[in-house]
């Protein structure tokens, strides 16, 4: 008589599931090694950038400290001492003191336009529905398409009949103009993400639109505001070619991109690349300390702005 066995409980025999748990496994090994490959490949290349990045600017900060005759004989070498003669040089006879007070000038009026008017347009853009709404919208955003240097020659010729050329108030403006597509576009998304019912509450309480907007709306886009100044101060710190066509005459109203470039080409005949390279050090201070206090509300701003 055939006798059948009966599976028992500790069998070998193969329950439902556990092929599938067993075999679960193995995909779950792989992400994660896969993933692991992938942390370190995105952090080698963040550390090489980073190295790409950092290097050349602590040999300009090194090569400032140094004499002419260190720089030529061990470029790559600690300076030996701190000698501070070229930054005296570079700020008295290369006249980079006037040209930072000219870049000062320009960058703050421009900036503080930029920002007040920015922030005006978007939240109306942004808050409000009108005939004619998105069309304007989308005309300030395709305003960051256009290469600023097909509009040279036009610009020029616009400035020269208004009389603006050589001056503050001009730069000023064409400063302001150029950043403005940027700034709304940027600050319209974030007035987005702003929460309705605390403007309607304001208007309730008898609160005007304008009141609103100073008093609530702006305070609440502080992250946004704070990121946008920063992008805006440092394109236009940094900005060499709206200078150079608009301030052909008047050496006295030269920016420091300007400053920096003169300085540049006379050292073809003075060799003085102590004080070309404390120059450089003098622009860049400016962007690195605004950089380094507003780290935390950039990081914040477009943080805020993508997760909202």
């Amino acid at each position: 008589m055939a006798v059948t066995a009966e599976p028992t409980e500790g069998s070998g025999t193969a329950t439902p599931g556990a092929g599938t748990a067993a075999g679960s496994g193995a995909p779950r090994k792989s992400m994660g090694r896969e993933g692991g490959v992938l942390n370190v490949f995105s952090h080698g290349v963040l550390f090489i950038w980073g190295l790409m990045v950092t290097l050349p600017l602590l040999w300009a900060v090194m090569s400032a400290f140094k004499t002419d005759k260190e720089i030529f004989t061990s470029p790559w070498a600690l300076p030996k001492g701190l000698h501070f003669d070229a930054w005296g040089r570079a700020w008295s006879q290369a006249h980079m003191s006037e040209y930072f007070l000219n870049s000062v000038i320009v960058v703050a009026g421009s900036l503080a336009g930029t920002m007040l008017l920015g922030s005006m347009a978007a939240y109306v853009l942004a808050r409000f529905e009108f005939p004619g709404n998105r069309f304007i919208y989308f005309l300030f955003v395709g305003g960051m398409s256009f290469p600023i240097i097909l509009a040279l020659v036009p610009l020029f010729f616009v400035m020269k009949n208004m009389q603006l050329l050589d001056t503050y108030h001009g730069l000023i403006l064409v400063y302001i103009a150029y950043s403005l597509p940027f700034t709304i576009f940027f600050l319209s998304g974030f007035f987005r993400t702003l929460p309705t019912s605390v403007a309607e509450a304001a208007l309730i309480d008898g609160a005007s639109h304008t009141r609103t907007f100073f008093q609530v709306m702006l305070p609440m886009a502080k992250p946004g505001l704070i990121s946008v100044g920063i992008f805006n101060f440092l394109g236009q710190w940094n900005q060499y070619l709206l200078p150079t066509v608009l301030n052909v005459g008047d050496d006295d109203k030269k920016l420091l991109p300007q400053g920096l470039v003169a300085l540049a080409v006379s050292q073809g005949y003075k060799g003085d690349w102590s004080g070309l390279f404390a120059g450089l050090v003098m622009a860049m201070l400016p962007v690195l300390a605004a950089y380094i206090v507003f780290q935390r509300q950039v990081q914040a701003g477009l943080t805020a702005g993508a997760l909202k």
